[in-house]
């Protein structure tokens, strides 16, 4: 009988043993499923975008697919991320995304913290591989205000979402065809617009435009601020003034994202008139924006029609 209770306390503590086992290796696997869940989210692909431009592009490529979400980092009426600081609000987003599509060539100088911080991230570069034209010493990042580069950049954005996301690799495909048929269609009716103005000397706010002057024939004479948000010297100015008083049409374009006090000063002494062209940086971030670089550019275009007769 002794025997039998000193068996019995001996199994018992035998199963005793087991289940403890088990019930630690639950705890495991629990603390592996919520670092998984947390990597996993909510089921979905997350992508950012760095600023509008991206965001226009992102929506088209992702447009219609369920389970994939497009953020924009930035407020949409940020602008141009010269100089831009990363706030704590932005490195929240960026924990929650799986992808973070950047315009590169220089544009974001925040990239390094972001792939150092945030090292689980695939960063997409919609600029890979581009043929890109200097300021000075420097890239001009501005790549999107060719369409033919913004073309390119869709297919770049689109190569490299589908290797970061398989599952959706068809449906990305297929948006991006889409879409560059559009813009496809832009292209070309820009160039027949603008191709055969009379004059094409033109004067604009900062150094947005090298690219979009490039690809339809146009010469940036001077631009009026170097740097945006600060105002050119006097001699700088007087120095624009003098470039522009022999010009056969005398016109001055400003951004809607700057003042253009600077551009009224100069068309004061030269009588030059001021137009408006918009570098797609600012709008607002909802489905309005899927045609928001079609629908600028051609205003761009109408200005520029107007404005080189």
């Amino acid at each position: 009988m002794g025997v039998f209770v000193l068996k019995c306390k001996s199994t018992f503590l035998c199963l005793l043993a087991a289940l403890c086992l088990i019930l630690t290796g639950c705890g495991a696997g629990n603390t592996g499923s919520s670092s998984q869940n947390v990597t996993d989210k909510d089921g979905k692909f997350h992508i950012v975008t760095t600023f509008y431009p991206m965001y226009i592009d992102a929506i088209n490529i992702a447009k219609g697919i369920d389970d994939v979400t497009v953020t924009n980092m930035t407020k949409p009426q940020t602008g141009c991320l010269h100089d831009y600081q990363l706030t704590t609000g932005d490195m929240k987003t960026l924990e929650k995304a799986d992808a973070l599509i950047a315009n590169g060539a220089g544009m974001e100088n925040f990239l390094d913290k972001v792939i150092k911080e945030q090292k689980g991230l695939k960063v997409i570069d919609a600029s890979k591989g581009m043929e890109l034209l200097k300021d000075g010493d420097e890239e001009n990042p501005h790549v999107w205000l060719s369409v033919t580069a913004d073309i390119q950049q869709v297919r770049n954005i689109t190569e490299q979402l589908k290797a970061a996301d398989p599952k959706h690799a068809d449906a990305y495909q297929a948006n991006a065809d889409a879409y560059i048929a559009k813009l496809e269609a832009l292209k070309k009716e820009m160039h027949e617009a603008l191709d055969n103005v009379p004059h094409k000397d033109i004067v604009t706010f900062h150094e947005a435009f090298p690219y979009f002057a490039k690809e339809f024939g146009l010469h940036i004479l001077t631009v009026i601020e170097r740097e945006p948000g600060s105002e050119p010297t006097p001699a700088e100015l007087q120095a624009v003034i003098e470039q522009v008083k022999p010009l056969a049409a005398k016109v001055l374009f400003t951004e809607p994202q700057y003042s253009p006090d600077a551009a009224k000063t100069i068309a004061r002494e030269t009588g030059a008139r001021i137009y408006t062209l918009d570098p797609v940086v600012t709008g607002e971030a909802n489905e309005s924006a899927m045609d928001a670089y079609l629908t600028t550019m051609r205003k761009n275009m109408e200005t520029l029609k107007e404005a080189l007769q």
